[in-house]
């Protein structure tokens, strides 16, 4: 099929894996509200078209936690995304650095920490958890830092996994599980053989050490529900700081007092998030809490979002409200899921292409010269 949105890349994705796989990337918590309000409120955004303003020269080029970057986005943490791609992660990595972009990876990852590293020199992130098990957390922390992290990313909005009807429809979860994605697989044979077959250990590469080398999606899912702290707070987290010394960003901020106090943590960055509405459903998209919190800390710390980002226009959207970068997830999901390292090539490609049309008929030719001013008033 003809690709020319990430629409197109979502369409393709969903011919070409499992539902099990499509539906667990595509789905969100409870009935999906937010989800949904998290592309229609930024979709609604207006933006001032500008003319005659000498916008021949478009520079996208940003400056984020002190790296330069081509782009003011990264491929944000996916959970198993070595599933939907022969080990995927590394495809997503040498595609994003060759895009001089960041790659950060998950903690529940198909492909270790040491492997993706080695295929983003100087742009690889690290995503943590909040999990129960703190000298777990120490040893993922060292090995990041052994393997060059430039930053480490801590998810605090997942205290516990949220209620995702979708997975237990799909085959994901709930009964006969196992059997049911084995089904799905023998439907779908170009996946089957590229990455059921030759994509294999599908063992989680980064959890190897308390799952053991045999594990699995039935391991992957109960190990999320038992080992995730919802105890923790705001003082339990000076000892990650002590441990990294390098950028620390705090993801899963919706509240601008919740800002403030990844702030006074001494947090380099926080990422504006709802978990791609897969969390609490009913709260607010990341559009409509950005710029709030953006007015709040703006000036302490480097403010990134992800949500709802489905082109470039959104990406200029997104920094319009206040954001410095935008995380890409499901976008480069189903790029991945799509054509492996080439599809992220060519949606990172197309974003590029997006945002330079969006920013010249808005009158601005350069990332740091995004501002609410281009947007229209209500």
């Amino acid at each position: 099929m003809i690709i020319s949105s990430t629409a197109d890349f979502r369409e393709a994705a969903r011919r070409r894996v499992p539902r099990f796989l499509f539906d667990y990337a595509d789905g969100g918590a409870y009935a999906e509200d937010t989800m949904r309000r998290n592309v229609s409120d930024l979709s609604e955004l207006s933006l001032r078209q500008r003319v005659l303003k000498d916008v021949a020269t478009i520079d996208l080029t940003t400056q984020i936690l002190g790296a330069q970057q081509d782009l003011p986005v990264m491929l944000g943490p996916v959970g198993i995304s070595g599933m939907y791609a022969r080990r995927g992660e590394v495809q997503a990595a040498r595609a994003a650095t060759r895009a001089g972009i960041p790659t950060c990876l998950s903690t529940v990852s198909i492909c270790g920490i040491e492997d993706v590293a080695a295929a983003a020199p100087d742009r690889f992130w690290f995503q943590l958890y909040v999990i129960r098990d703190r000298a777990f957390m120490r040893d993922l922390i060292a090995r990041a830092k052994a393997a060059g992290a430039k930053a480490l990313v801590f998810t605090v909005d997942m205290p516990v996994p949220g209620a995702r009807y979708r997975d237990a429809h799909s085959g994901m979860s709930g009964p006969n599980a196992a059997y049911r994605r084995v089904v799905q697989a023998m439907g779908k044979p170009g996946w089957a053989w590229d990455v059921g077959v030759m994509g294999r250990p599908h063992t989680l590469g980064n959890l190897a050490a308390v799952l053991g080398r045999n594990s699995g999606l039935n391991d992957y899912i109960g190990w999320l529900g038992a080992n995730f702290d919802p105890s923790i707070q705001w003082r339990d987290l000076g000892w990650i700081r002590e441990l990294w010394d390098g950028p620390l960003v705090i993801k899963g901020i919706l509240d601008p007092d919740d800002a403030r106090e990844a702030a006074a943590l001494g947090a380099d960055a926080i990422v504006v998030s709802n978990h791609g509405g897969r969390q609490l459903d009913g709260v607010m998209s990341s559009a409509r809490a950005l710029p709030t919190i953006a007015d709040a800390v703006g000036d302490r710390m480097t403010v990134l979002v992800d949500g709802g980002v489905r082109s470039g226009l959104d990406v200029v959207r997104m920094l319009a409200l206040g954001a410095r970068g935008v995380l890409l997830g499901r976008a480069w999901l189903f790029a991945l899921a799509t054509g492996g390292e080439a599809g992220v090539t060519k949606l990172l490609d197309l974003i590029a292409r997006e945002m330079t049309v969006a920013m010249t008929l808005t009158g601005v030719n350069r990332i740091d010269a995004i501002d609410r001013d281009i947007l229209a008033k209500a």
